[in-house]
């Protein structure tokens, strides 16, 4: 995202500055040790108590809803994809740090690659309603994630691909889609997967971006940068790479028809959509 941040008293933006290290460093960025990263701070990021699009509470997850947290690049446009998806599943997104080493960060901090995050989005979603595979199908679909530290123009740790996992369900579910995507894709995907719990010893792993931060894309005035380069190439269906103990409890709830009408597509096409959930009729497939 090259924008500047309200934070910014300078001319360049951060992401632009550190992306400017990084190349003269030569090579791909590498993950900041975690004793060497920032030392960060107690206090929490302050944000908006409803989201702006779906209107619920944007710290709650209700009774029978579910968590889950990915990164593919710039989260502006990473955030708006899932909140737009149809069929009411969705409760509420949210962007923020995830994956890395500073409590707390502040943009600036997470820009600067020295806290060891990844920017990402955090989904409550109601599994009655959508899958967790609805969900990790467009995660996939909408980012290249096969260019290590880097998601189209934007390069450093802090554009890394990475979804991270609340229990073995999810993990397998990711770890087979992934094997399935890699070999439709015909390269090597270099997502991080891992357990959320591995980073309790760090604080957690997720915080909070800034308030203007959150749902971005549907604020007054917003920029519709985009750095996510979809493929579009489809995940192979379910049926050929599910486990299949997990193949009923995850199967998908949206159809094929709407992936046809309205996968990623190459470019910006989800920046620039409407910001309401898309209008798709899930019992009748249009």
């Amino acid at each position: 995202m090259m924008y500047m941040p309200r934070s910014a008293s300078r001319g360049e933006s951060p992401r632009m500055i550190s992306s400017f290290f990084d190349l003269m460093g030569g090579g791909e960025a590498k993950l900041v040790a975690p004793e060497e990263a920032l030392p960060g701070r107690e206090k929490e990021m302050m944000i908006n108590d409803r989201h702006r699009v779906l209107g619920n509470k944007m710290n709650e997850v209700p009774e029978g809803h579910k968590v889950a947290v990915f990164a593919n690049g710039c989260f502006w446009g990473s955030e708006k994809g899932i909140w737009r998806l149809p069929g009411d599943g969705i409760y509420s997104t949210a962007v923020g740090y995830c994956a890395g080493f500073t409590p707390n960060p502040t943009y600036e901090e997470a820009c600067s690659g020295r806290t060891g995050h990844t920017e990402g989005v955090r989904v409550v979603f109601d599994p009655a309603k959508i899958s967790f595979v609805d969900i990790l199908r467009w995660f996939w679909e909408a980012h290249d994630p096969t260019t290590g530290m880097r998601q189209g123009n934007d390069a450093g740790t802090q554009y890394r691909s990475g979804f991270y996992y609340f229990d073995d369900e999810q993990k397998q579910l990711i770890e087979a889609s992934k094997a399935a995507y890699e070999k439709a894709l015909g390269r090597p995907i270099t997502t991080e997967i891992t357990a959320a719990d591995d980073y309790d010893k760090y604080g957690g792993l997720w915080y909070y971006a800034e308030a203007y931060h959150q749902q971005y894309l549907a604020s007054p005035g917003a920029r519709p940068y985009c750095s996510a380069q979809p493929q579009g190439i489809s995940v192979p269906p379910f049926a050929e790479w599910v486990p299949p103990a997990l193949a009923k409890k995850h199967a998908p709830k949206l159809p094929e028809a709407f992936w046809k009408q309205h996968a990623p597509q190459r470019g910006c096409s989800v920046v620039r959509s409407p910001n309401e959930p898309i209008a798709f009729d899930l019992a009748l497939g249009v």
